[in-house]
């Protein structure tokens, strides 16, 4: 029976000096409504191979891979179309909150592929031939979001490949998030995780393994005042909802 490895320590402690709860209870691996085996899984990075690769610090030391009430997503896209510059779902990844993989897969898209984009998306031809189809996970996708706090860089765009839409309410997306915007405008990714995590990421093909777990830390980081925010918004729209006058319809003259 082949034990699995020693998860990297670095994620317990990069949580401490960020502040940020880590679950250290080595739970059992469950199964999800779909009866999918959630444990410890083959996680497939920049190298291109099927291992159990260890991602610099944003490793997570819990074995606990449930599905959370907070789940972030990466996706990686692929060139569809006959000049290979339309995207197309290539790849989707789904951690939960303590950045363990619930969901990771790679898509066959309904159009032919003609480019890999191998060199950011780090997807090659063998990824793809034994994919699954873009609608079986887009609707494994939909049902995992369903309800959850959906946390991603530029998220939307990551939805628009699923073809998939999500409350604008549970999205918390961090390259709109106000404090980590520089002069109202977004901060890549790998600039965040530099900045805020002191982490590198991306450097070279991406990991949406990676990616995803350091979208799901940023949020973590600051999720207290992130949370708060969103409920002020929220008690600020229903207030002027409230004071919105209502349209009367105008009464008819009498005829003269």
């Amino acid at each position: 029976m082949k034990h699995p490895k020693q998860l990297n320590p670095n994620w317990a402690q990069l949580c401490q000096k960020l502040g940020i709860k880590s679950d250290l209870s080595s739970k059992k691996s469950g199964s999800d409504a779909h009866g999918t085996i959630l444990g410890k899984r083959k996680e497939r990075c920049d190298d291109g191979e099927d291992n159990e690769c260890e991602i610099n610090v944003l490793t997570p030391t819990s074995l606990d891979s449930s599905i959370t009430d907070e789940i972030a997503m990466d996706c990686e896209m692929v060139g569809v179309s006959p000049l290979g510059n339309k995207s197309a779902l290539g790849r989707v990844t789904l951690v939960n909150k303590w950045g363990n993989v619930i969901y990771d897969e790679h898509v066959r898209p309904v159009e032919r592929v003609v480019d890999f984009r191998t060199q950011i998306s780090g997807i090659r031809p063998r990824d793809l031939k034994k994919a699954k189809d873009f609608r079986v996970v887009q609707k494994e996708v939909a049902e995992l979001l369903k309800g959850k706090i959906l946390v991603g860089h530029a998220v939307r765009n990551d939805l628009k490949a699923l073809l998939l839409s999500h409350p604008k309410k549970d999205i918390r997306d961090t390259a709109e998030y106000q404090p980590f915007l520089k002069e109202g405008r977004s901060k890549a990714l790998r600039h965040l995780a530099a900045e805020v995590l002191n982490v590198k990421i991306q450097n070279g093909e991406h990991c949406p393994v990676e990616d995803a777990r350091a979208a799901m830390m940023l949020y973590m980081k600051k999720k207290r005042e992130w949370e708060r925010s969103v409920k002020d918004l929220v008690k600020m729209k229903l207030k002027q909802k409230k004071r919105k006058p209502k349209k009367h319809k105008k009464e008819s003259s009498p005829a003269s």
